[in-house]
């Protein structure tokens, strides 16, 4: 039996203690579901075990060996391999090739491509997986590249396996099919250290759970003497949402109707109303299907059946973002970093985009007027910067959120669309975002708000719509039930 343990681990950032004397075991032959809302710490102690960060005080060790790793290869080499939830295949390889990529196999100083293909087969032969490993990746299905990845990370023989949301892209069906092949894992002896925020779905694969909140251990139980409640519990503690104020008016007339809205395999028939003033909630488990949705009414993404109203305008067929920006919307994306901002830009620029007809003409850019516009934005979200022409990256998580929100305030929409706006940011943070939230609510403006941190819903919003499996299953009112009875819902109770 392989153990992989801590003693008082400690990661201390500027402001943050993200890990707090972490005493955590993990023993082989086991699945250990490691769960946490966001900001515990996992993700933090999972980077540990990786080698792509080190702890500011304790030890770790992997059968009694203390452990002192300075990058992801000193880790590796020790037997633990991790596969992140973004897939890193290249798609125009083969199977084979992803597997072995860096270290195929040689005669002399050629690459023994028969020997790389045959290992490659008596891998996947081990998995108990019918893949070609002559095969294009880019031709598999999304489960088997999920499988390829696991492959390539047990080509190294670890003693340690680490899976970081592995079904987060996958359907149902396939989930199963995945789980197929973690069960056979397990019985070669490995610690699989399973990372999820599928709640549902621990009961089906892990034996354990070890739970951290706020950077702090909390327990580690057997999944068979735990209900959902239980976990839940443990995630959060005894949550009391903050109070919505009372100053937030919302007018009767809708804003914005959607009806029987489709895109197939993504949502279907999603039809609700969003009225002047309202902080609308989406409530859902990952791939009910709330970011597609959004990304559809944005015009971002087609969809295949349906209305959208906006005002007097009714969109029948789908549309674009230049489009639905004219008609008053805005949108922060899901992926901050790559859709919502250009971290090589300056904050001043990032702040102007979605407006840059109000600040050019005869398409030169008037820089007074963009340094203005700027300047009130940050004055009126209070982002913290040095100086305004410095690169966004040079921010904070929570002060370039406050950035993309600031850029599409700048077009004065009449609706927000928020995706995820408090992923990755601290609490002082999200309690800004929320505040610009009801600040807009008091001006008129309405908004959908898409948030994976319950809780969150249920203190900032007027109502929620669940989202399960890609329908709205129903709606709920924030001021009539507790997270736990929320999270159950979504994962397909009854309201």
């Amino acid at each position: 039996m392989s153990i992989l343990r801590t003693e008082g681990i400690v990661k201390d950032y500027p402001g943050c203690r993200a890990l707090d004397d972490i005493n955590v075991s993990f023993d082989s032959g086991k699945v250990h579901a490691f769960i946490g809302k966001n900001g515990s710490g996992k993700s933090t102690l999972v980077n540990i075990f990786a080698g792509a960060t080190f702890p500011s005080a304790g030890d770790f060790f992997l059968d009694d060996e203390e452990l002192h790793f300075s990058n992801p290869s000193d880790s590796r080499e020790k037997g633990i391999s991790t596969v992140y939830q973004e897939l890193s295949l290249i798609p125009y390889l083969s199977v084979a090739e992803n597997i072995f990529l860096g270290r195929l196999p040689k005669k002399g100083k050629i690459i023994d491509w028969e020997k790389t293909y045959r290992l490659a087969d008596e891998l996947l032969k081990k998995m108990k997986v019918d893949i070609d490993s002559h095969t294009e990746v880019y031709k598999l299905s999304m489960w088997q590249c999920q499988v390829v990845e696991i492959t390539k990370a047990m080509s190294f023989n670890p003693k340690v396996l680490m899976l970081d949301e592995p079904t987060s892209a996958l359907a149902s069906h396939e989930t199963e099919r995945l789980f197929e092949v973690i069960r056979e894992l397990k019985k070669q002896d490995v610690i699989i250290i399973y990372i999820s925020h599928r709640l549902q779905e621990l009961w089906e694969i892990a034996d354990t759970v070890t739970v951290l909140r706020d950077g702090k251990f909390i327990g580690t139980e057997k999944l068979i003497d735990l209900s959902h409640k239980n976990i839940i519990h443990m995630m959060f503690g005894d949550v009391t949402p903050s109070v919505r104020p009372d100053d937030l008016p919302v007018h009767d007339e809708p804003v914005l109707t959607v009806e029987h809205l489709t895109r197939s395999g993504k949502y279907e028939d999603v039809s609700f109303e969003l009225r002047k003033g309202e902080v609308l909630g989406i409530a859902g488990m990952l791939g009910s299907g709330r970011t597609e949705l959004l990304r559809s009414i944005f015009g971002a993404d087609p969809f295949d059946e349906g209305t959208i109203t906006i005002g007097d305008k009714v969109i029948t067929e789908s549309s674009n973002p230049i489009r639905m920006k004219e008609l008053g919307l805005g949108l922060t994306p899901e992926e901050r970093k790559s859709q919502g901002v250009i971290l090589i830009h300056s904050i001043k620029n990032n702040l102007c985009y979605s407006c840059i007809d109000k600040v050019s003409k005869n398409h030169i850019i008037d820089e007074k007027k963009m340094t203005a516009i700027s300047e009130k934005q940050i004055e009126d979200l209070q982002i913290k910067i040095a100086d305004i022409n410095s690169p966004i990256s040079s921010l904070s998580g929570g002060n370039q959120q406050k950035v993309v929100i600031g850029n599409w305030l700048n077009n004065k929409p009449t609706i927000m669309m928020y995706d995820e706006p408090t992923r990755g940011i601290d609490v002082n943070a999200k309690g800004q975002i929320f505040q610009i939230m009801w600040d807009q609510s008091r001006k008129g403006v309405s908004s959908l708000f898409v948030s994976s941190e319950l809780e969150e819903l249920l203190e900032v919003c007027h109502r929620i719509l669940i989202m399960h499996l890609g329908k709205i299953i129903g709606e709920v009112n924030p001021d009539d039930l507790q997270i736990d009875d929320l999270y159950a819902i979504c994962m397909g109770g009854s309201i």
